[in-house]
């Protein structure tokens, strides 16, 4: 065999395996469900309702040195909003507004995650609620990763992210309690994150 082909094929063995654990698979952390919410707060009048939903299923990916191979998704069931009163509860689920029964979940998946300044990462993905996917880029504030005061074999990491989403370009409603002037069509977002792992 040619001296110098011999000498390529051992620098490519020797070198292929360091560059594939440069690049190795992001882990994955476990949402933290007691500690991870989605908030959200819509005009009705001069009052401001808020309410969270508290069924969803998360994955999260995230490594700031490998935002390549970074992702976070969500599925959301649409039953579990609660602003605190039932009846606005069944008003909400109901074909006026989120259609439940026709249209159980919500979902978000992510396409990309680019840094944009300091701690602050915008994550780029589809929002489908109802019969309608849009794109949409939630920026998330990545707080920190530490070791959990709690659980000292688990490491802790912390995202907060905010943004105002039109609920009639989901055709979260018809427009009608908009032009009442009872219910505000821009909702405001609150999405908080607590995720967990072994160390």
């Amino acid at each position: 065999m040619n001296k110098k082909l011999l000498v390529f094929l051992i620098i490519v063995l020797n070198v292929g395996p360091i560059i594939r654990s440069l690049h190795a698979e992001v882990r994955p952390w476990k949402i933290d469900e007691e500690h991870t919410n989605l908030y959200f707060s819509v005009d009705h009048i001069y009052a401001k309702v808020q309410g969270r939903f508290t069924d969803y299923r998360g994955t999260l990916r995230f490594d700031p040195d490998n935002l390549k191979d970074s992702t976070i998704s969500f599925e959301i069931k649409v039953k579990s909003v609660d602003t605190g009163i039932g009846k606005r509860d069944r008003h909400l689920r109901s074909a006026d507004f989120f259609d439940e029964s026709k249209y159980p979940f919500m979902t978000f998946t992510s396409q990309s995650i680019t840094k944009a300044e300091e701690n602050i990462y915008n994550v780029s993905g589809i929002l489908t609620i109802k019969d309608v996917s849009k794109e949409l880029v939630l920026p998330l504030t990545f707080e920190g990763m530490r070791e959990n005061p709690l659980a000292p074999d688990m490491e802790v990491a912390g995202f907060n992210g905010r943004l105002t989403l039109d609920r009639l370009a989901y055709n979260v409603g018809d427009g009608k309690y908009y032009q009442m002037g009872a219910v505000g069509k821009d909702v405001d977002i609150l999405v908080t994150i607590e995720a967990l792992r072994k160390k």
